[in-house]
C-alpha cells in the first residue's frame, strides 16, 4: 500500500507544520509521532495501541484500507480514543470514536455508477482486491444496478497487492465481447498490471471505460498517464479544482515536497483533518476527548475541495467529481454536483441497512438506528 500511503503521511505532516507555524494549538506545539503498518493489518492494532498506551498521543491520523481500519477500530473503542480515517470507503460503519473525512458511497461510488449508466453504458464488470472495501462496494453496485437496470456481467477479484491479472483480463473480454463498464475498486501495486494490460489486451477507454474509486493523481503518475488516459475516476477532490484554496494547498505542498509531486482526494481528506482536529480542540478549549467529539460535530472549514462541514453521523459534506485522466497524468472534471452531499453512512440500496442512520449528538440514537 506504500505507493498511496505514504503520500497521505506527506500531507498530514504538511498541515502539521502549517499550525505549528501559526502558533500550534492551544499554544502549543504539535509533535507528531509515526508508526508504519506495513500493510499488515495486526500491525495497525498493534501500533495504534503503543502510540495510545506508551506514546500517550493526544489523537490518531490513520490508517488507508478498510481491513486497517478495521483491525485498528476495536483498539480506539475499547480505549475510548480517537482516530480520525482520510479516505474515501464503503460505509456500513459510524463509530463514536472515528471521524471519517473521505467520501461514504452516496458521495463516490452511488454517483459514479449513475453517471456510468447516463453516459457509458448498462452492462458491468466488476473488479477488486479481495478485502472489505471492495467486496462491499460491490455489494452495494449490484443492489444499485439492479435498482437502475444496469446489469453485472462478472465480478472478479485478487488478493491485496496481486499483479496477475491475466485471468482477469480474459475474464472481462469473454463476459463483454462488444465492450462494456469496468467498475475498479482495486487498490495498490494491482493497479499497475491492471492498466497496462487492459491495454496490452487492446480493452481501450473507447470500448471499455474503467471507472477507479482507489486511483488518483499519485497512481496515475506512478503507473504511467499512458496506460490510464481516457479512463475515469471518482473523487471529491482533484489538483485541478479551480479554487483559491485548492490553489493555496497545491501551492504549500510542492514547495514542501517539489514541484514534480502531485496532490489527490485521500491527501487532501488527510490535510483537512489535521485542521478540522484543531479547530475542534480549541473550541472544546482542552484535549478532553469528549469535549472534542462534541466540539468536532458542526465544524466546518474551507478546504481545497470546497467548504466542507462535520456532521452529527461523524461523516463529512463533500462535493462529488467524476475526473477523466489526461496525457500529463491530472484530471479533467467532466461532472460534479450542485455542492456537498451530505454523507450516509448506512448504505440505501442494501437491505440490511436500509433505513438506518447515525447521530452521535442524540444519546437516544447513537450508531445506528432506524430513521
Amino acid at each position: 500500500m506504500a505507493i498511496s500511503e505514504t503520500t497521505v503521511v506527506d500531507a498530514e505532516m504538511l498541515a502539521i507544520d502549517e499550525i505549528n507555524a501559526a502558533g500550534g494549538v492551544l499554544g502549543k506545539q504539535i509533535v507528531p509521532i509515526q508508526e508504519d503498518g506495513a500493510s499488515d493489518w495486526p500491525t495497525f492494532a498493534e501500533k495504534a495501541a503503543k502510540l495510545i498506551d506508551q506514546d500517550k498521543v493526544a489523537t490518531v491520523f490513520g490508517c488507508w484500507t478498510s481491513a486497517s481500519r478495521k483491525a485498528v477500530l476495536p483498539v480506539f473503542e475499547s480505549k475510548n480514543h480517537m482516530l480520525w480515517y482520510p479516505v474515501q470507503y464503503e460505509g456500513q460503519e459510524c463509530s463514536k470514536n472515528v471521524f471519517y473525512t473521505g467520501a461514504t458511497p452516496n458521495q463516490q461510488i452511488e454517483p459514479a455508477v449513475d453517471w456510468l449508466l447516463k453516459n457509458k453504458g448498462k452492462n458491468f464488470f466488476l473488479v477488486g482486491s479481495d478485502y472489505v472495501f471492495p467486496r462491499t462496494a460491490n455489494t452495494i453496485i449490484k443492489e444499485q444496478l439492479k435498482a437502475k437496470g444496469g446489469t453485472v456481467a462478472g465480478e472478479d477479484y485478487l488478493p491485496l497487492g496481486d499483479t496477475e491479472v491475466t485471468p482477469i483480463i480474459a475474464k472481462i473480454k469473454a463476459a463483454l465481447p462488444d465492450g462494456g463498464v469496468i467498475f475498479n475498486s482495486l487498490n495498490g501495486d494491482s493497479n499497475v498490471s491492471l492498466f497496462k494490460q487492459l491495454q496490452g489486451a487492446g480493452l481501450t477507454p473507447d470500448k471499455y471505460p474503467v471507472m477507479s474509486v482507489s486511483v488518483a493523481e499519485e497512481e496515475v503518475k506512478q503507473i504511467g498517464p499512458e496506460y490510464l488516459q481516457g479512463h475515469y475516476a471518482s473523487w471529491n477532490y482533484y489538483q485541478t479544482v479551480e479554487s483559491p484554496a485548492n490553489q493555496k494547498f497545491v501551492a504549500a505542498f510542492k514547495a514542501k515536497y517539489g514541484d514534480d509531486r502531485v496532490t489527490s482526494d485521500p491527501m487532501e481528506a488527510a490535510y483537512i483533518m489535521v485542521y478540522l482536529w484543531k479547530q475542534a480542540v480549541e473550541k472544546a478549549g482542552s484535549l478532553d476527548m469528549e469535549a472534542i467529539r462534541k466540539a468536532a460535530v458542526g465544524q466546518e472549514f474551507d478546504a481545497p475541495e470546497g467548504k466542507v462541514t462535520m456532521q452529527p453521523n461523524h461523516h463529512i459534506s463533500k462535493t462529488v467529481r467524476v475526473g477523466e485522466v489526461r496525457d500529463d497524468g491530472l484530471f479533467d472534471i467532466v461532472w460534479s454536483t450542485e455542492g456537498p452531499l451530505k454523507p450516509i453512512p448506512w448504505n440505501q440500496f442494501v437491505q440490511e441497512t436500509k433505513g438506518f442512520a447515525c447521530d452521535w449528538t442524540d444519546p437516544n440514537k447513537g450508531g445506528k438506528y432506524k430513521a
